[in-house]
Protein backbone atom coordinates (compact mmCIF):
# COMPACT_ATOMS: atom_id res chain seq x y z
CA UNK A 1 0.00 0.00 0.00
CA UNK A 2 2.73 2.47 0.97
CA UNK A 3 5.29 1.15 -1.48
CA UNK A 4 8.79 -0.19 -0.87
CA UNK A 5 11.40 2.32 0.33
CA UNK A 6 14.23 2.99 -2.09
CA UNK A 7 16.66 1.94 0.62
CA UNK A 8 15.44 -1.63 0.20
CA UNK A 9 16.05 -1.85 -3.55
CA UNK A 10 19.58 -3.19 -3.11
CA UNK A 11 19.25 -5.26 0.05
CA UNK A 12 17.19 -8.07 1.53
CA UNK A 13 15.11 -7.09 4.59
CA UNK A 14 16.72 -8.41 7.77
CA UNK A 15 15.18 -11.35 9.59
CA UNK A 16 18.00 -11.37 12.14
CA UNK A 17 20.91 -9.27 13.33
CA UNK A 18 24.49 -10.19 14.10
CA UNK A 19 25.80 -9.16 17.52
CA UNK A 20 29.48 -8.36 17.94
CA UNK A 21 31.37 -10.70 20.24
CA UNK A 22 34.11 -9.93 22.73
CA UNK A 23 36.90 -12.13 21.43
CA UNK A 24 37.59 -14.84 18.87
CA UNK A 25 40.15 -16.56 21.08
CA UNK A 26 38.66 -19.80 22.54
CA UNK A 27 40.54 -19.51 25.83
CA UNK A 28 39.38 -15.92 26.30
CA UNK A 29 35.81 -16.95 25.47
CA UNK A 30 35.84 -19.60 28.21
CA UNK A 31 37.19 -17.12 30.77
CA UNK A 32 34.57 -14.52 29.78
CA UNK A 33 31.79 -17.11 29.94
CA UNK A 34 32.75 -18.20 33.45
CA UNK A 35 33.12 -14.60 34.58
CA UNK A 36 29.75 -13.49 33.16
CA UNK A 37 28.04 -16.64 34.45
CA UNK A 38 29.35 -16.04 37.97
CA UNK A 39 28.28 -12.40 37.77
CA UNK A 40 24.78 -13.37 36.64
CA UNK A 41 24.38 -15.98 39.40
CA UNK A 42 25.49 -13.43 42.00
CA UNK A 43 23.05 -10.92 40.49
CA UNK A 44 20.14 -13.36 40.80
CA UNK A 45 21.01 -14.40 44.35
CA UNK A 46 21.76 -10.86 45.50
CA UNK A 47 18.63 -9.21 44.11
CA UNK A 48 16.27 -12.07 44.98
CA UNK A 49 17.80 -12.15 48.43
CA UNK A 50 17.27 -8.41 48.85
CA UNK A 51 13.64 -8.65 47.72
CA UNK A 52 12.98 -11.60 50.06
CA UNK A 53 14.68 -9.91 53.01
CA UNK A 54 12.75 -6.66 52.54
CA UNK A 55 9.43 -8.51 52.37
CA UNK A 56 10.20 -10.80 55.31
CA UNK A 57 11.79 -8.35 57.77
CA UNK A 58 9.53 -5.90 59.62
CA UNK A 59 12.60 -3.69 60.22
CA UNK A 60 12.74 -2.95 56.50
CA UNK A 61 9.09 -2.02 55.94
CA UNK A 62 9.82 1.63 55.22
CA UNK A 63 9.68 3.82 52.08
CA UNK A 64 13.42 3.60 51.37
CA UNK A 65 13.38 -0.21 51.34
CA UNK A 66 10.12 -0.29 49.39
CA UNK A 67 11.94 1.61 46.63
CA UNK A 68 15.01 -0.58 47.06
CA UNK A 69 12.95 -3.76 46.64
CA UNK A 70 11.58 -2.45 43.35
CA UNK A 71 15.07 -1.39 42.27
CA UNK A 72 16.28 -4.94 42.95
CA UNK A 73 13.44 -6.31 40.79
CA UNK A 74 14.31 -3.93 37.94
CA UNK A 75 18.02 -4.85 38.20
CA UNK A 76 17.10 -8.53 38.08
CA UNK A 77 14.99 -8.00 34.95
CA UNK A 78 17.62 -5.83 33.23
CA UNK A 79 20.31 -8.43 33.74
CA UNK A 80 18.03 -11.29 32.67
CA UNK A 81 17.08 -9.74 29.33
CA UNK A 82 20.77 -9.18 28.45
CA UNK A 83 23.08 -11.68 30.15
CA UNK A 84 21.66 -15.14 29.17
CA UNK A 85 21.75 -14.19 25.49
CA UNK A 86 25.27 -12.86 25.92
CA UNK A 87 26.36 -16.08 27.65
CA UNK A 88 25.07 -18.13 24.73
CA UNK A 89 26.99 -15.93 22.34
CA UNK A 90 30.23 -16.19 24.31
CA UNK A 91 30.03 -19.97 24.87
CA UNK A 92 28.50 -21.18 21.62
CA UNK A 93 29.65 -18.40 19.32
CA UNK A 94 26.03 -17.65 18.36
CA UNK A 95 26.11 -14.05 17.22
CA UNK A 96 22.74 -14.07 15.49
CA UNK A 97 19.55 -12.78 17.11
CA UNK A 98 16.19 -12.80 15.35
CA UNK A 99 14.53 -9.54 14.39
CA UNK A 100 11.65 -10.23 16.80
CA UNK A 101 14.06 -11.16 19.59
CA UNK A 102 16.08 -8.00 19.01
CA UNK A 103 12.99 -5.79 19.11
CA UNK A 104 11.78 -7.52 22.29
CA UNK A 105 15.17 -7.02 23.94
CA UNK A 106 15.23 -3.36 22.91
CA UNK A 107 11.66 -2.83 24.19
CA UNK A 108 12.26 -4.37 27.62
CA UNK A 109 15.64 -2.67 28.05
CA UNK A 110 14.09 0.74 27.30
CA UNK A 111 11.28 -0.04 29.76
CA UNK A 112 13.51 -0.98 32.68
CA UNK A 113 16.17 1.67 31.94
CA UNK A 114 13.72 4.56 32.35
CA UNK A 115 11.97 2.82 35.25
CA UNK A 116 15.30 2.65 37.07
CA UNK A 117 15.96 6.34 36.36
CA UNK A 118 12.72 7.32 38.10
CA UNK A 119 13.14 4.84 40.94
CA UNK A 120 16.54 6.39 41.69
CA UNK A 121 14.92 9.82 41.50
CA UNK A 122 12.21 8.69 43.95
CA UNK A 123 14.90 7.40 46.30
CA UNK A 124 16.72 10.75 46.09
CA UNK A 125 13.46 12.54 46.91
CA UNK A 126 12.93 10.17 49.84
CA UNK A 127 16.38 11.06 51.24
CA UNK A 128 15.64 14.76 50.69
CA UNK A 129 12.44 14.60 52.74
CA UNK A 130 14.06 12.46 55.45
CA UNK A 131 17.00 14.83 55.94
CA UNK A 132 15.57 18.25 55.07
CA UNK A 133 12.03 17.81 56.45
CA UNK A 134 12.21 14.94 58.99
CA UNK A 135 9.07 15.99 60.88
CA UNK A 136 7.00 15.83 57.70
CA UNK A 137 8.52 12.54 56.54
CA UNK A 138 5.70 10.19 57.71
CA UNK A 139 3.11 12.44 56.08
CA UNK A 140 4.91 13.16 52.81
CA UNK A 141 6.25 9.64 52.25
CA UNK A 142 3.01 7.85 53.08
CA UNK A 143 2.38 4.34 51.71
CA UNK A 144 0.01 5.83 49.14
CA UNK A 145 2.60 8.34 47.94
CA UNK A 146 5.29 5.66 47.71
CA UNK A 147 2.98 3.40 45.74
CA UNK A 148 2.20 6.26 43.36
CA UNK A 149 5.90 7.01 42.82
CA UNK A 150 6.72 3.38 42.06
CA UNK A 151 3.69 2.88 39.81
CA UNK A 152 4.53 6.10 37.99
CA UNK A 153 8.10 4.90 37.44
CA UNK A 154 6.91 1.72 35.74
CA UNK A 155 4.31 3.60 33.67
CA UNK A 156 6.89 6.12 32.46
CA UNK A 157 9.22 3.25 31.59
CA UNK A 158 6.42 1.58 29.64
CA UNK A 159 5.60 4.86 27.89
CA UNK A 160 9.22 5.17 26.80
CA UNK A 161 9.34 1.57 25.55
CA UNK A 162 6.11 1.92 23.56
CA UNK A 163 7.31 5.20 22.04
CA UNK A 164 10.62 3.67 21.00
CA UNK A 165 8.82 0.63 19.55
CA UNK A 166 6.60 2.93 17.45
CA UNK A 167 9.68 4.69 16.11
CA UNK A 168 11.44 1.40 15.36
CA UNK A 169 8.41 0.00 13.54
CA UNK A 170 8.98 2.46 10.69
CA UNK A 171 12.59 1.41 10.12
CA UNK A 172 14.00 -1.14 7.66
CA UNK A 173 17.28 -3.04 7.93
CA UNK A 174 19.40 -5.00 5.49
CA UNK A 175 20.07 -8.67 6.23
CA UNK A 176 23.80 -8.01 6.66
CA UNK A 177 23.26 -5.61 9.60
CA UNK A 178 25.75 -6.09 12.45
CA UNK A 179 25.28 -4.46 15.87
CA UNK A 180 28.66 -3.52 17.31
CA UNK A 181 27.61 -4.35 20.89
CA UNK A 182 26.42 -7.55 22.56
CA UNK A 183 22.78 -6.46 22.84
CA UNK A 184 20.22 -4.56 20.77
CA UNK A 185 20.98 -0.98 21.70
CA UNK A 186 18.42 1.43 20.24
CA UNK A 187 20.90 4.10 19.16
CA UNK A 188 22.93 1.55 17.21
CA UNK A 189 19.80 0.08 15.64
CA UNK A 190 18.77 3.51 14.41
CA UNK A 191 22.23 4.09 12.91
CA UNK A 192 21.99 0.75 11.06
CA UNK A 193 18.64 1.48 9.44
CA UNK A 194 18.48 1.81 5.65
CA UNK A 195 15.34 3.97 5.76
CA UNK A 196 14.45 7.45 6.99
CA UNK A 197 15.24 7.63 10.72
CA UNK A 198 13.71 11.06 11.37
CA UNK A 199 10.72 9.81 13.38
CA UNK A 200 12.73 7.37 15.50
CA UNK A 201 15.37 10.03 16.25
CA UNK A 202 12.70 12.54 17.24
CA UNK A 203 11.12 10.00 19.61
CA UNK A 204 14.51 9.05 21.07
CA UNK A 205 15.53 12.68 21.67
CA UNK A 206 12.09 13.63 22.98
CA UNK A 207 12.06 10.76 25.47
CA UNK A 208 15.57 11.67 26.60
CA UNK A 209 14.50 15.27 27.14
CA UNK A 210 11.13 14.57 28.78
CA UNK A 211 12.10 11.48 30.80
CA UNK A 212 15.86 11.21 31.26
CA UNK A 213 16.64 14.86 31.99
CA UNK A 214 13.83 15.47 34.56
CA UNK A 215 14.69 12.32 36.53
CA UNK A 216 18.34 13.40 36.69
CA UNK A 217 17.33 16.94 37.69
CA UNK A 218 15.28 15.56 40.60
CA UNK A 219 18.37 13.72 41.79
CA UNK A 220 20.64 16.75 41.44
CA UNK A 221 18.23 19.23 43.08
CA UNK A 222 17.52 16.79 45.91
CA UNK A 223 21.19 16.30 46.69
CA UNK A 224 21.99 20.01 46.46
CA UNK A 225 19.36 20.57 49.16
CA UNK A 226 20.58 17.54 51.16
CA UNK A 227 24.22 18.66 51.11
CA UNK A 228 23.21 22.21 52.06
CA UNK A 229 21.21 20.88 55.02
CA UNK A 230 24.01 18.56 56.15
CA UNK A 231 26.58 21.38 56.04
CA UNK A 232 24.32 23.49 58.25
CA UNK A 233 24.37 20.83 61.01
CA UNK A 234 26.61 22.04 63.80
CA UNK A 235 27.91 18.75 65.20
CA UNK A 236 30.37 16.56 63.31
CA UNK A 237 28.56 13.43 64.51
CA UNK A 238 25.25 14.77 63.20
CA UNK A 239 26.82 15.48 59.81
CA UNK A 240 28.30 11.99 59.69
CA UNK A 241 25.01 10.28 60.52
CA UNK A 242 23.06 12.35 58.03
CA UNK A 243 25.55 11.78 55.24
CA UNK A 244 25.84 8.05 55.99
CA UNK A 245 22.16 7.60 55.06
CA UNK A 246 22.97 8.84 51.53
CA UNK A 247 26.29 7.16 50.74
CA UNK A 248 24.76 3.94 49.41
CA UNK A 249 22.37 5.81 47.13
CA UNK A 250 25.13 8.12 45.88
CA UNK A 251 27.28 5.10 45.06
CA UNK A 252 24.39 3.45 43.18
CA UNK A 253 23.77 6.68 41.27
CA UNK A 254 27.39 6.91 40.17
CA UNK A 255 27.53 3.29 38.98
CA UNK A 256 24.26 3.78 37.05
CA UNK A 257 24.68 7.20 35.45
CA UNK A 258 28.45 6.98 34.87
CA UNK A 259 28.31 4.28 32.15
CA UNK A 260 25.14 5.82 30.64
CA UNK A 261 26.80 9.21 30.24
CA UNK A 262 29.84 7.56 28.68
CA UNK A 263 27.69 5.53 26.26
CA UNK A 264 25.11 8.09 25.18
CA UNK A 265 26.20 11.65 26.03
CA UNK A 266 29.93 11.64 25.20
CA UNK A 267 30.34 11.86 21.41
CA UNK A 268 31.87 8.67 20.05
CA UNK A 269 34.77 9.65 17.78
CA UNK A 270 36.72 6.51 18.62
CA UNK A 271 37.82 4.10 15.93
CA UNK A 272 37.26 1.19 18.32
CA UNK A 273 33.96 0.34 20.01
CA UNK A 274 35.78 -1.48 22.84
CA UNK A 275 35.31 1.36 25.38
CA UNK A 276 31.58 1.34 24.61
CA UNK A 277 31.49 -2.42 25.19
CA UNK A 278 33.13 -2.00 28.58
CA UNK A 279 30.65 0.72 29.56
CA UNK A 280 27.76 -1.44 28.31
CA UNK A 281 28.94 -4.43 30.34
CA UNK A 282 29.16 -2.25 33.42
CA UNK A 283 25.67 -0.79 32.82
CA UNK A 284 23.84 -4.03 32.01
CA UNK A 285 25.81 -6.69 33.91
CA UNK A 286 27.96 -5.25 36.67
CA UNK A 287 25.69 -2.55 38.16
CA UNK A 288 22.71 -4.92 38.70
CA UNK A 289 25.10 -7.23 40.57
CA UNK A 290 26.62 -4.46 42.70
CA UNK A 291 23.47 -2.71 43.90
CA UNK A 292 22.38 -5.31 46.51
CA UNK A 293 25.86 -5.20 48.04
CA UNK A 294 26.09 -1.40 47.88
CA UNK A 295 22.88 -1.14 49.91
CA UNK A 296 23.67 -3.92 52.36
CA UNK A 297 27.38 -3.89 53.25
CA UNK A 298 27.29 -0.55 55.10
CA UNK A 299 23.62 -0.59 56.05
CA UNK A 300 23.02 -1.55 59.66
CA UNK A 301 19.26 -1.97 59.20
CA UNK A 302 19.74 -4.50 56.41
CA UNK A 303 22.28 -6.39 58.51
CA UNK A 304 19.99 -6.34 61.55
CA UNK A 305 17.05 -7.54 59.45
CA UNK A 306 19.16 -10.37 58.04
CA UNK A 307 20.42 -11.51 61.45
CA UNK A 308 16.93 -11.34 62.94
CA UNK A 309 15.51 -13.37 60.05
CA UNK A 310 18.29 -15.96 60.39
CA UNK A 311 17.72 -16.13 64.16
CA UNK A 312 14.02 -16.69 63.59
CA UNK A 313 14.75 -19.56 61.21
CA UNK A 314 17.15 -21.16 63.67
CA UNK A 315 14.53 -20.92 66.43
CA UNK A 316 11.94 -22.53 64.16
CA UNK A 317 14.34 -25.38 63.33
CA UNK A 318 14.90 -26.06 67.03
Amino acid sequence: LWGVPKALDNCTPATEFSLAGFSEDPATQVILFLLFLLTYLVTILGNLGMITLIRASALLHSPMYYFLGNLAFVNLCTSTIITPRMLAGVLLGKKGITYAGCMAQMFTFCLFLVTECFLLAAMAYDRYVAICHPLLYPLVMSPERCSQLVTGSYLLGLTNAVGQAIGMSSLFFCSSSTISLFFCDISLLISLSTSDTTLSLIILRTSSSLLGVPSLLVVLVSYVAIISTILSISSAEGKRKAFSTCTSHLTALSTFYGPLIFMYLIPSCRSSRQPDKVASVFCTVVTPMLNPFIYSLRNQEVKAGLWRLMGRKRSAEK
